[in-house]
């Protein structure tokens, strides 16, 4: 689909939204405390992982979220666009590497959120074969881990579109009001 930047709905607020993603993503206690790997792979994983939530919060506030949701994930892949390019890869190799990681990343977040409507088993499982690159047994998962994904989850429940636009709804913290 040809999309023309000018016809296309914009959501500026949802910058804020992707900054609460990505501090939510670069938690310490998540590289520290339950084995993911902090590395360029590993980021992206649970970036994934995270986002995927956001985005499966903007399908449950309905065709009012849409255009935040669209906006979200293109803002994601020009940061990973822009964090490719900064670490050195040259412009002939960005293209095909964006084209493996977009596909990681729609394959992921099916993943996870089949799995987070089929339970806990399925959940261990999506993320021992995605997160953890079949490292650990799905069994082997930290309750910790788990126990992150339903808060970030509880979070996500209540918020508004408005309060996700805000950019506080993982971190917990209160957004300021909005100026009209």
């Amino acid at each position: 689909m040809i999309r023309l930047p000018f016809l296309k709905p914009r959501v500026p607020a949802v910058a804020s939204l992707y900054g609460d993603i990505v501090a939510a993503a670069r938690k310490p206690a998540v590289y520290r405390d339950f084995g993911v790997v902090d590395d360029f792979e590993g980021r992206f994983e649970y970036l994934t992982l995270v986002s995927t939530l956001v985005l499966r919060r903007l399908r449950e506030l309905g065709v009012v979220a849409v255009p935040a949701g669209q906006e979200l994930v293109d803002h994601l892949f020009a940061d990973l666009d822009n964090g490719l390019r900064l670490a050195g890869t040259g412009d002939l190799s960005v293209g095909k590497k964006m084209k493996k990681m977009a596909q990681g990343f729609y394959g992921r977040a099916a993943a996870y959120t089949a799995a987070l409507e089929e339970g806990e088993t399925a959940l261990r499982e999506a993320l021992a074969r995605n997160l953890y690159g079949n490292r650990l047994a799905p069994e082997a998962i930290a309750s910790g881990l788990l126990a992150e994904i339903d808060a970030l989850c509880g979070r996500l429940r209540p918020a508004s579109l408005d309060a996700l636009l805000n950019g506080k709804v993982l971190s917990g913290e209160k957004p300021p009001a909005r100026k009209p």
